[in-house]
């Protein structure tokens, strides 16, 4: 089969595309041909050698999710047949033309969705909906803040709390993101320059939000406190601008507020199962009638895996980037 390789760390130019020995589904496993494969974040620091796999991944063959057709299903396997539309999260391995998973971790591509569309869904809605909902809580009525509100995770998550029923706040430094993201329902866009957390402060009546979802990191730990209401919840998704940072823990203290990080790639199987049956049940539904939808802003073949990457560093776009199987 075909795979997307890490020839050696370094830049987007050390991929390529090779033939592998095809993977065959062990006992409780399900085989799929892929129709598309998500790019995200970590996959870029895979590739720079920063983010090795973890145990039982490959470790030269990067991508977190997928979406397919079932090929093949192991021994024992009960919930799928060959022919199934499915997706999903994986360790990695996803940059391939064939991934073998667990069957309890796969969800159905919602009907009305093909299935190279649900290739956009898996990794962001996914991590949006733990760490909205099962991370941090959140309520009807709430008011989240969400960071690099253009990511991937951001556009998920900004769909995912309006459905909720809660109040959106989200930053970009890119105005045109900004405006795009109102129209998936964003409250309030706020441009991510020095000033955002008075901006946040004003919006909030000076009370600050429930719950921040973080995917920037160490530079805005300090202003999200300052923006943090009482019990506010905050979930640090991802750190692409850094990991390091100072807080004030009598601040934390006087708030009586939380601060979590979550990762969804490392997490056991009985975990990933679970998350996926709740997501079949409560998200895929809206993604079914319309009231969610992917975000894609790009798509690419195989043989373009490195400009995808480069695009994926340019921060250029808004939603998912994609690789397109034939």
């Amino acid at each position: 089969m075909k795979a997307i390789k890490i020839r050696e760390a370094g830049g987007p130019e050390v991929l390529q595309l090779s033939d592998v020995d095809p993977i065959q589904p062990g006992f409780g496993q399900i085989a799929v041909k892929v129709a598309a494969s998500g790019l995200n974040r970590a996959d870029l620091l895979q590739r720079m050698g920063r983010y090795p796999a973890p145990a039982g991944a490959p470790p030269d063959i990067p991508g977190l999710e997928y979406a397919g057709v079932v090929e093949e299903v192991g021994p024992g396997v009960t919930g799928w047949s060959p022919g199934d539309e499915v997706m999903g999260i994986v360790s990695g391995g996803g940059y391939a033309e064939r991934v073998v998973t667990h069957e309890r971790t796969a969800v159905r591509v919602p009907h009305g969705l093909d299935v190279a569309s649900a290739g956009a869904v898996p990794e962001v809605f996914m991590t949006a909906y733990d760490a909205l909902f099962r991370q941090a809580g959140l309520r009807a009525g709430e008011t989240v803040l969400i960071h690099a509100v253009g990511s991937g995770v951001g556009t998920a998550a900004v769909q995912l709390a309006r459905r909720a029923g809660a109040r959106t706040l989200g930053t970009s430094r890119t105005p045109e993101k900004l405006t795009r993201a109102t129209e998936l329902g964003l409250d309030e866009p706020i441009l991510g320059d020095e000033s955002w957390p008075d901006r946040v402060s004003e919006l909030t009546g000076f009370r600050g939000v429930d719950v921040i979802l973080d995917l920037v990191g160490g530079p805005y730990l300090q202003a999200n406190m300052s923006t943090m209401a009482t019990l506010a919840r905050q979930v640090v998704v991802g750190v692409p601008g850094g990991s390091v940072s100072e807080i004030d823990l009598r601040a934390l203290m006087g708030r009586r507020a939380s601060i979590r990080g979550t990762v969804l790639r490392a997490r056991p199987l009985e975990e990933k199962a679970a998350l996926a049956r709740e997501f079949e049940d409560r998200v895929v539904p809206g993604l079914e009638d319309g009231s969610l939808r992917p975000v894609i802003h790009g798509t690419f073949g195989p043989e373009e895996a490195a400009d995808a990457h480069r695009a994926m560093e340019r921060n250029e776009n808004f939603g998912k980037l994609l690789i397109l199987w034939p």
